[in-house]
């Protein structure tokens, strides 16, 4: 098998790998034998120190096995390293990388922005349907396939692979913190509210192409900030009703967000807006002409914004802010609150930025 490494995970290595042999379909009653898709490209997704696996996390495994979703990363099986022992998991490969990868170095408009937007988010319904929470929700866990379109992977597998204490609350939690929602950071368990709060996180990023929080470290400061409503830039240009949409996945309380029907039917209603009359004059767009308006004007002003001083420093990051999954114990958070003001193409202000780097600093000493 030919093997070739990619990048590492919050857990382990991800390589690719051909496998002439393919995997399992269907079981053939004619010819009484296994149907296979022969000659594929895999990815392997390798799990640190999983020799000694949990049972805990085996059955994770074996759950996400007998889940097939249409938006959702297939996962083939389990096998292990020859040298190490640690086991891998056999997934669906796509060949244009995560999310970020893919908005970082392609152009996009609003429109297609939509549309893919609800391809993720009728995975995530298919995923809380059955009965499942993801758990790791961010831009790097959704992948991008060509003209297949987006996927959502690693359903479940936010934690080590030989964690037995997951469940204990005073072990911490295991997350990316810019997409954790306040209630989880502060050691609540991951519910379907925490992964709509994730979803609109994930959902700025890839309007505003900007990582969230990329300029300060991703520590205790932050924790407390966004505990206290502190969210990423909103793009200034973004349409009123995508803001709205936006500000209500991530609001502070769990029982304000939308649920994961309700945020696919709102999406699935402005893609079909657009689908509908994409052959009709401009104005049968939408209901709305001053929507179609920001549209035009957010269009033009991303397109801009890609070619700007702006667009370079969006893409730099802290040395500090940690874009994979690790164990995170913040102590005293406060209770989870919504900003006063709302945060349109703002920075943190200056004493934000004093008052993490400085917290940053007391801890390094």
């Amino acid at each position: 098998m030919d093997v070739t490494y990619i990048t590492r995970g919050g857990f382990g290595k991800i390589y690719s790998a051909d496998l002439p042999e393919g995997y399992i379909k269907y079981w053939d009653i004619e010819n009484q034998k296994w149907k296979r898709d022969s000659n594929i490209k895999v990815a392997l997704k390798s799990l640190d120190n999983s020799s000694c696996i949990s049972t805990e996390f085996l059955n994770e495994i074996k759950t996400h096995l007998q889940i097939y979703l249409w938006n959702v990363i297939q996962c083939y099986g389990i096998t292990q390293d020859p040298d190490t022992k640690d086991y891998m998991m056999v997934l669906e490969y796509c060949k244009n990388g995560n999310l970020r990868n893919y908005y970082l170095n392609n152009e996009s408009g609003y429109y297609s922005k939509i549309e893919e937007l609800l391809r993720i988010a009728m995975g995530l319904l298919d995923i809380h349907n059955a009965g499942k929470v993801h758990k790791d929700f961010h831009s790097g866990n959704i992948l991008y396939n060509g003209s297949e379109g987006t996927f959502i992977s690693d359903l479940g597998m936010c934690q080590p692979a030989n964690n037995e204490n997951q469940l204990v609350k005073h072990e911490g939690i295991y997350g990316v913190l810019p997409y954790m929602a306040p209630e989880v950071l502060r050691g609540y368990q991951y519910t379907k509210a925490s992964d709509i709060y994730s979803f609109g996180i994930m959902m700025n990023e890839y309007i505003s192409e900007e990582t969230p929080y990329n300029n300060i470290p991703h520590n205790h400061a932050l924790a407390i900030k966004i505990c206290k409503g502190l969210r990423p830039n909103i793009f200034k240009y973004t349409p009123k009703l995508l803001t709205d949409l936006i500000t209500k996945c991530w609001d502070a309380k769990a029982e304000n967000r939308p649920t994961a029907k309700e945020l696919y039917q709102t999406l699935n209603k402005w893609y079909n807006y657009w689908y509908k009359n994409s052959n009709s004059t401009e104005s049968q767009v939408y209901e709305d002409i001053d929507t179609e308006s920001q549209v035009k004007e957010y269009n033009n002003k991303i397109k801009l914004n890609r070619t700007s001083e702006k667009r370079s420093n969006n893409i730099q990051t802290h040395p500090q802010s940690i874009y994979t999954s690790r164990l995170l114990n913040f102590k005293n958070l406060p209770e989870p609150v919504n900003s006063d003001s709302e945060c349109l193409d703002c920075q943190l202000n200056e004493l934000d930025l004093n008052e993490i780097n400085q917290d940053d600093e007391n801890n390094s000493e």
